[in-house]
């Protein structure tokens, strides 16, 4: 399985046409309900998947962190998704997903992994509103496969600030307010955990905002926007400050969402910037091959509350004299 997950180049080529690829995992059968669910992960977040070495236990953990290990001399915490999802499997999780995303390397238990899976984001269906409420958002996209199974992708921002309390009072302390009244900052992002970090760090500036749980909804509300300009005379980039978006969302991904603001002339002038935990260059330099203006890292607010500060001030017309 490590052997598919080298050819990152070919995987780079996928983003841009709406596509994704996606490592299909099981954690179980659930004693409760006997059934075996499939979950996903996007393949761009894991490092390697391996035999699980052997996991040294830390005091006062959270539940389902099961301790650390040392891959190649780095320390890694490690994770029972099992256990993190309330699943009674009594199956050993004796699979480990490295994953590395947002600055940080973490390993997930699994019972097994299945297969590398290709498909298009227009494929994966936001959850309904009653699984939302249950899970607590943990499962934020899924999707239909030729077998009919059903494949639920997981939030892994959720899971590593659950696990790791990343998403405290003490990130958003600095974070300076800026005198915009005017300004509305229109963003998506279909992880719970990071629409909440960015409606945070925008309220801490005083900026207003609208959000989006993935891009095809944001570009609904978007083009209701033009048309509300269009109607009463005025350039759209007076209603729209700035769009945020993450890359990953079910439906259109931040590529797309940014491919089709750019090619539309009513957008003119409304910077886009991408907001995510895949933060190597070559997605950066993807996004910038599609018209993105700015990327910035996810789980740093005083940084993206930098970055927009900064751009906002360059979208505000000049005073008069």
């Amino acid at each position: 399985m490590s052997e598919l997950l080298k050819n990152i180049d070919a995987r780079t080529k996928l983003a841009g046409t709406n596509k994704l690829e996606i490592l299909l995992f099981f954690l179980g059968v659930d004693q409760r309900t006997g059934r075996r669910e499939t979950y996903g992960i996007n393949v761009f977040k894991v490092r390697e998947v391996m035999r699980t070495p052997p996991i040294t236990a830390a005091p006062d953990m959270p539940a389902s962190v099961e301790g650390m290990v040392s891959l190649r001399g780095a320390l890694v915490p490690v994770i029972d998704l099992a256990k993190y999802t309330g699943i009674a499997a009594d199956t050993p999780r004796d699979i480990m997903i490295v994953t590395e995303y947002a600055g940080h390397t973490q390993g997930f238990l699994v019972e097994g992994v299945d297969t590398i899976l290709r498909l298009d984001w227009s494929k994966m269906r936001v959850p309904p509103e009653m699984l939302l409420a249950q899970t607590g958002g943990l499962v934020t996209a899924v999707t239909e496969l030729e077998d009919g199974r059903l494949v639920m992708m997981m939030d892994v921002e959720k899971i590593l600030s659950e696990t790791t309390n990343y998403d405290d009072e003490a990130m958003y302390r600095g974070v300076a307010q800026v005198d915009h009244p005017d300004c509305t900052v229109f963003y998506c992002d279909d992880s719970t955990v990071a629409r909440r970090q960015i409606g945070r760090t925008l309220d801490a500036m005083g900026v207003k905002s609208v959000g989006a749980v993935n891009g095809r909804q944001l570009w609904i509300e978007l083009e209701k926007i033009a048309g509300y300009a269009q109607v009463i005379g005025k350039p759209v980039s007076e209603l729209v400050s700035l769009v945020l978006t993450d890359i990953e969302m079910p439906e259109m991904d931040g590529y797309i969402l940014t491919k089709t603001i750019k090619s539309d002339p009513r957008f003119a002038g409304v910077p886009v910037i991408m907001h995510s935990s895949l933060s190597g260059m070559s997605n950066q330099k993807l996004g910038q091959s599609v018209g993105v203006d700015e990327y910035v890292p996810k789980f740093e607010p005083q940084r993206l509350a930098e970055t927009l500060a900064r751009r906002l001030a360059g979208q505000l017309p000049a005073k008069a004299a």
